[in-house]
């Protein structure tokens, strides 16, 4: 289902994009073509993409890409995928119960709590939040470990 969203490969369309979407979420999901993960988020994504339209765009980033390496070090992606949020190119985050609130690792169990959390994201950006809570059921949330390195 990935190639009805746009996958981005490059830095620099990576930047654009951030800079450029303005009044509207920006979904980042960054993941591979390859991992069962991704593909089953990119679904729910691409299904979800036109009940976002008005007030989200998405788009995809391909780790492997040499070229976006920052992007991964800087929003530490260690798990795939992994889902970053912006909003008038400012970090949206989220707390999701989790430790880590940088970003949304996992898939969406279904179209519906994707909607409810970039609702969620764009109804705390147009307060002016940087953070909001989760609108999801802990059950409905992905558990993951956190790995720290070097610890």
């Amino acid at each position: 289902m990935s190639y009805l969203l746009r996958t981005l490969k490059k830095k620099e369309e990576v930047d654009t994009l951030i800079r450029d979407t303005i009044d509207k979420v920006l979904v980042l999901r960054f993941g591979t073509s390859t991992d069962s993960v991704s593909l089953l988020l990119d679904d729910v994504l691409s299904k979800s993409e036109r009940d976002v339209s008005k007030f989200a765009s998405i788009a995809l980033v391909d780790v492997d890409s040499e070229d976006v390496q920052v992007y991964v070090k800087y929003f530490d992606i260690t798990f795939i995928p992994s889902t970053v949020f912006f909003f008038n190119a400012h970090h949206m985050k989220m707390d999701s119960g989790s430790a880590d609130h940088t970003k949304w690792v996992g898939a969406f169990h279904c179209k519906q709590d994707f909607i409810d959390v970039v609702e969620e994201i764009y109804r705390g950006a147009m307060k002016g939040k940087l953070i909001v809570n989760c609108p999801l059921p802990p059950e409905r949330i992905p558990k993951f470990q956190l790995l720290y390195k070097d610890v």
